[in-house]
């Protein structure tokens, strides 16, 4: 089965190898406190940064997932109040989750066919402003440009960004954010269960002023061990393994970013002049470059989307109040242009 899922979501060709080498070095059963768990985590992140452009005074951690890094963010880096910028589900649902943990939480929703207009993003309070680059529930993404323009717009606030479903995949301007996660099952090509978080020396010194250390996941704790190249808890051992192992893999980003983005002019283009199933989002300044986002009949959608299984391909079902008219395509380094051309020549018979 060919999963163009966006998460999780088709895994590279090579992860049985690599699994099966992992268990051959003995990996599986490595002490996360040994000197080859330093050398596999120091290694890990050095490519990491070498491959995606991270800057070296950023700090990278490992956690288990995307919504862990919610939690850190809420419990470590807000005293009380984080405005939340959000078209869809998931940027939602960060905002709900940080609700319940800092009752003054803000949220600011836009609808998901506008661009976002950093002039009328200037606040006077709040401490951290955080959006969502690539809203894996409907397909938009907010630019790189525009990011860089709220920040430009709120000195004294710290800008955090969900990457969850476009890192690995894209272009992403790091010192355009204080902080950055993503989880590794998109873009990473990898199974799910591990997620990075990249933070800027602002919000070291954010994490330092606060202090705050009450849960086994505060982030004082997880740079004190990272000082030290290992985790406050016993991590992922396998999962950061794999990550290494695809880092080593991957192309430099801006090579990933051009064959990302000319797959995405190629989806486009494909549903242009599609009666019956065409592109949720229209305006091309917000179309997410990795979530294709595909718009019918519900009877239509779920044709396809029966259809497409019994060919061997599995497409993600549309999500929360887009369940019943959408489908998602994954557009993610791991899928192969030849399972592209296969979906393609399905997808021909319905348009």
């Amino acid at each position: 089965m060919i999963s163009f899922y966006p998460g999780p979501s088709r895994v590279h060709d090579e992860l049985s190898d690599w699994t099966k080498s992992a268990h051959k070095k003995g990996i599986l059963s490595m002490n996360h406190r040994s000197t080859e768990f330093i050398a596999l985590s120091k290694k890990t992140i050095k490519l990491l940064k070498n491959k995606l452009n991270i800057p070296n005074d950023y700090s990278v951690f490992f956690t288990s997932s995307a919504t862990e890094c919610w939690e850190v963010i809420a419990q470590s880096l807000i005293k009380n109040k984080s405005i939340h910028i959000h078209n869809g589900a998931f940027g939602e649902k960060w905002f709900d989750y940080t609700h319940r943990l800092k009752p003054e939480a803000e949220s600011i929703s836009f609808q998901f066919e506008k661009e976002l207009n950093p002039k009328e993003l200037t606040f006077n309070d709040g401490e951290i402003i955080c959006l969502t680059q690539n809203e894996t529930s409907n397909g938009t993404q907010v630019s790189n440009k525009i990011i860089t323009a709220i920040k430009k717009n709120n000195p004294d606030r710290f800008i955090a960004v969900d990457a969850t479903s476009s890192m690995a995949g894209i272009v992403l301007d790091f010192p355009s954010a204080d902080l950055w996660f993503a989880s590794v099952q998109k873009c990473f090509g990898l199974p799910a269960g591990l997620a990075i978080m990249i933070c800027s020396p602002k919000v070291i010194r954010r994490m330092e002023e606060i202090g705050e250390k009450s849960h086994y996941n505060s982030l004082s704790l997880m740079k004190e061990m990272m000082d030290k190249w290992q985790t406050p808890y016993t991590p992922n051992v396998l999962g950061i393994y794999l990550l290494r192992c695809s880092a080593r893999k991957m192309d430099n980003i801006s090579r990933v970013d051009r064959t990302i983005t000319k797959r995405q002019k190629d989806w486009a283009s494909f549903f242009k002049n599609s009666k019956d199933l065409q592109l949720l989002i229209k305006n091309p300044d917000v179309q997410s470059r990795t979530v294709i986002t595909v718009k019918g009949s519900p009877n239509l959608i779920g044709v396809v989307k029966a259809g497409a299984k019994k060919k061997g391909m599995l497409l993600g079902e549309g999500y929360g109040n887009l369940k019943k008219d959408t489908f998602r395509i994954a557009n993610f380094p791991a899928i192969r242009k030849k399972e592209i051309k296969k979906l393609m020549e399905f997808l021909k018979t319905y348009r």
